[in-house]
């Protein structure tokens, strides 16, 4: 059934229709979307797909994007009485999907949301009221009566850490919200014509599937154990069911490609124990920051085939320290058994008591060969911010090594009259300084300009494997330091060193507060307090607008110190 007319000069609309027995799809068309996330430059629109599932109880996968709101929300009140909605299965949080949560609780608050650990904690500060929960784990079976029984399928990291698959054996439908979409806006809801969704489909997994190519085939290797699927009823464009074959076999080929092309880091855990799930997060966040793809995997019930697979396949190893019982030495063993002298190696603490001791561990690892790239990440009796960015910084010095031979390799490689034209742009130095609560970093800087009058703003290019990348997104502060000709080298060559993860970059530094309260250098030439308003996508760095709110100057008649290239392919 169609309740709106679907014709492509409306921006808005919604269709409804049955898609399998007893279960029902809300798409939400938006047929002029021009942009999604950072990624997608938009040709086609995209729709937001969400379904009802009746049996005995009723549950709903998924909900929509705000901006169908009311129109959504209207239809669904329209198929279902509120008080009976028994369930409301999450996919992941991303917003696009789960926009309407918080309507929907509002409306049916005796709904149990069922979704993974990571997902209902991102869903708490969401939704900020209390609401009953489901946690589910890989392979749990929800039953729903009348042969509609749901077995979740865990698929961390496709794209986001709390995506689940969900498989309704009694209809065989799969239910995959961003994996297997596309953005691709028609009034056909089926993969009816594939040569003409072909070029969206790919491209969808380029951007958003194929930077976690591993991701993809473990979650293949878990649907394996599954019916075939008569339906994929994906989250994004068409529902498929005409070629599903051939669309699971494309993932699978080309998942293989990119894993082998891929530098890997193998990041290992005990799932809830102790301080392990936020410090994974943080440290993925800092190793992905550089271009590595970051394979995490709990050993809490893994074959230990798979972690010999993985290990074999990385180049890095970073171990979060598991309990001392049999089934946490056997992975250890096996990722002893498995490694070799090439790779580099990690390990953290996770603040439980009971855990295995590190350092004997970190000397197996390096009798076998391997390189520790960062110093123990030791946690004390509380989880601190100050811990949080120290593993977020191990994770990216885990990165940066592992990609050093391929640095070295462009600088060498480029050495071109283009690169040494670039290389004639002259640019100020400056050292951005930026503090969060107890937390602070600093970065030398020339790639500065001023870029509005009103407001008065600037704009800093900031490498994406920074660490002071994670003080500048949307909304946060901080003091852009002019240095002065002639009296900037101690600055430079303090400001310049390798710093350990979680180091205090104003050691032996004089420094004074801004009123936006990061650090402002005592020999500064002069300082801006600023505002980052946006951030732009520039390939290996982010360009980071900001607003100045407050500036001073120290030396009236100084100038500032000019930093000169001789080539542009690197600084």
């Amino acid at each position: 059934m169609v309740v709106a007319p679907q014709t492509r000069s409306a921006r808005l609309t919604l269709q409804v229709m049955e898609v399998a027995p007893d279960t029902t799809a809300l798409r939400c068309l938006d047929w002029d979307r021009e942009r999604f996330d950072i990624e997608f430059a938009l040709e086609n629109g995209t729709t937001y797909n969400s379904f009802l599932i009746r049996g005995e109880k009723t549950a709903l996968v998924d909900t929509s994007h705000q901006k169908f709101g009311d129109r959504y929300l209207e239809k669904l009140w329209d198929l279902i009485d509120p008080a009976d909605l028994d369930y409301l299965v999450i996919s992941h949080t991303e917003p696009d999907h789960s926009g309407l949560v918080k309507d929907v609780l509002a409306k049916a608050p005796q709904v149990i949301v069922v979704g993974s650990k990571v997902a209902l904690q991102f869903l708490s500060a969401l939704v900020h009221e209390p609401f009953q929960t489901k946690q589910i784990k890989n392979g749990d079976r929800l039953d729903l009566g009348q042969n509609h029984t749901l077995e979740f399928i865990m698929a961390p990291n496709l794209h986001w850490p709390d995506t689940i698959l969900t498989f309704d054996h009694g209809t065989e439908t799969l239910f995959t919200c961003d994996v297997f979409g596309m953005h691709y806006c028609a009034d056909d809801p089926f993969d009816s014509d594939p040569d003409v969704i072909a070029a969206d489909f790919r491209f969808y997994y380029d951007c958003l599937m194929g930077p976690n190519a591993r991701s993809v085939l473990s979650a293949l290797k878990r649907m394996a154990n599954l019916p075939e699927p008569k339906l994929i009823a994906t989250g994004h464009g068409p529902l498929l069911q005409e070629h599903i074959p051939d669309w699971i076999e494309s993932y699978r080929l080309w998942s293989q490609e990119q894993a082998k092309a891929a530098t890997t880091v193998a990041l290992f855990y005990q799932g809830e124990y102790g301080y392990s799930e936020p410090l994974v997060a943080a440290i993925s966040r800092g190793a992905s920051k550089t271009g590595v793809v970051v394979e995490t995997m709990d050993i809490t019930n893994v074959d230990l085939q798979d972690i010999r697979e993985l290990v074999d396949a990385a180049a890095g190893i970073i171990i979060g320290m598991p309990a001392s019982d049999s089934t946490c030495q056997a992975a250890l063993s096996t990722m002893l058994a498995a490694a070799h002298s090439k790779q580099a190696i990690g390990l953290f603490e996770v603040g439980a008591m009971d855990s295995e001791p590190a350092y004997p561990l970190i000397n197996q690892f390096r009798d076998l060969g391997l390189t520790p790239v960062f110093p123990v990440i030791r946690v004390g009796e509380t989880l601190s911010d100050a811990l949080l960015q120290e593993a977020e910084e191990a994770g990216t010095d885990m990165g940066q090594w592992l990609l050093r031979d391929r640095t070295v390799k462009q600088m060498k490689s480029l050495d071109t009259d283009l690169d040494k034209a670039l290389g004639r742009l002259s640019g100020g130095l400056y050292i951005i300084t930026a503090q969060k609560g107890n937390i602070n970093s600093a970065m030398l800087a020339s790639w500065v300009a001023q870029a509005s009058l009103e407001p008065l703003g600037i704009t800093i290019a900031v490498a994406k494997d920074r660490a002071i990348e994670s003080f500048l997104h949307v909304g946060d502060t901080f003091v852009l330091n002019v240095l002065e000709d002639g009296n900037y080298q101690l600055l430079m060559r303090h400001f310049l060193k390798r710093f350990p993860p979680g180091g205090d970059r104003f050691a032996d530094v004089k420094t004074y507060p801004a009123s936006n309260g990061s650090p402002i250098l005592a020999d500064a030439l002069a300082y801006l307090e600023c505002t980052v308003i946006s951030r732009m996508d520039a390939h290996d760095h982010w360009l980071v607008y900001s607003t100045i709110t407050v500036g001073r100057i120290s030396k009236p008649d100084a100038l500032t110190a000019v930093h000169h290239r001789k080539v542009g392919n690197h600084y």
